[in-house]
């Protein structure tokens, strides 16, 4: 059987051992401790199929627990895939950006309690692009007008 790092692809090896019933190799060339039969990573098939259930609507949790990884791998497999296969739009005409802390600091400002403040709901428009509307409801003592 002919083995190389996985580090640096040399044939200068020793062995260094087992680990969990695998033998283990030690490179002389960079140092690197590798075991040539363990592969890491789950195959492109699977992680299509993760992508293919979160733009159906499961999280990142359920798909998560399914494959048997983290949440955060699911998250890194879905955001790869959209870099591949995705352009990111670009807002039509004008485009007015309200980062949200100023806005709670101007809502929480007043000094009266009468009741006044905003409610911003924000409706999925196109899960797979990440778009969303934006609803606003005022609330003045007693009614609610839309």
């Amino acid at each position: 059987m002919k083995v190389n790092c996985k580090k640096c692809g040399s044939e200068k090896y020793v062995k260094a051992g087992f680990i969990s019933g695998e033998q283990r190799y030690l490179c002389k060339d960079c140092g690197c401790k590798f075991v040539p039969t363990r592969h890491h990573g789950k195959p492109q098939k699977d992680k299509l199929l993760a992508v293919w259930l979160y733009l159906h609507g499961l999280s990142f949790r359920t798909i998560a627990k399914f494959f048997k990884v983290s949440p955060k791998a699911i998250f890194d497999w879905v955001k790869a895939f959209a870099k591949e296969n995705y352009i990111k739009p670009e807002p039509h005409g004008e485009a007015v950006i309200v980062e949200l802390d100023e806005m709670w600091h101007y809502l929480h400002s007043k000094k009266d309690k009468s009741g006044f403040g905003k409610l911003i709901a924000a409706i999925p428009v196109n899960l797979s692009t990440g778009n969303v509307e934006g609803v606003t409801t005022l609330h003045f003592q007693g009614f609610t007008k839309d």
